[in-house]
């Protein structure tokens, strides 16, 4: 059994994933867990939960709207941090460097925690973010939720550290391009703008969270009972 951070998430996902695999699995956020667990921990991860003694920490959902490729354009014009063309209705240029300055302060810290496994979830970053990260950060490694047997379209990038990366475990074919199964496919792409699509865009998948309780939570437990001996 491992001791087992889940960051950056409220849905409960991840951590009924790892939690039907026998793990020791606390969950943490700055808001409530939707399930009402009492194993959900309401708290700035960067407040001093990283230093507990974890065996594997995953990151699901850290801020990375300012972080990733897709957000580029609104914190920077031509070259590197130039005023942009255009910014979001109702936000200013500080509040992008603001929630720029966020994001990479959430993602370095989990990636500097003193734990020997971690796994972050994050889009290919953008240069700016690129700039700003640890030296020793790896290129992420991208799976797709029909790799784990959910129809649905949307790169995911795990930034590892002392772990091996996912391995697919029911990857479904993939549907005509075009056809109404592809549009079913890139629903999560297609989701029109409102107040719950950043939330519905973050949800953990479940066929890849049981995939990486069965595959991380396996190895972080095996390597915690051989440093035991």
């Amino acid at each position: 059994m491992a001791k087992i951070l889940i960051g950056c998430e409220t849905s409960g996902i991840a951590r009924r994933a790892f939690e039907a695999r026998g793990h020791d699995v606390w969950s943490c956020d700055i808001e409530a867990a939707e399930d009402g667990s009492n194993r959900h921990i309401r708290c700035d991860i960067r407040d001093g939960i990283l230093d507990e003694g974890w065996d594997l920490l995953t990151v699901m959902h850290p801020p990375c709207t300012r972080l990733c490729r897709s957000g580029r354009r609104w914190m920077s014009g031509p070259g590197k941090w130039t005023r942009p063309r255009q910014l979001p209705k109702g936000k200013t240029w500080q509040d992008m460097r603001n929630e720029f300055e966020e994001g990479v302060s959430i993602f370095t810290a989990c990636w500097r925690a003193p734990i020997d496994r971690v796994a972050i979830e994050n889009p290919v970053m953008n240069d700016l973010a690129k700039d700003r990260m640890p030296t020793d950060l790896p290129e992420p490694h991208l799976v797709q939720p029909f790799w784990f047997g959910e129809p649905i379209y949307k790169a995911t990038g795990w930034y590892l550290r002392g772990l091996s990366p996912l391995v697919a475990t029911d990857h479904l074919i993939e549907p005509e391009r075009g056809s109404e199964a592809w549009k079913e496919w890139s629903r999560i792409h297609r989701l029109p703008p409102s107040a719950e699509r950043a939330r519905l865009r973050s949800r953990s998948f479940p066929g890849m969270m049981q995939a990486a309780a069965h595959q991380w939570g396996d190895e972080a437990s095996a390597r915690h009972a051989a440093a035991a001996a």
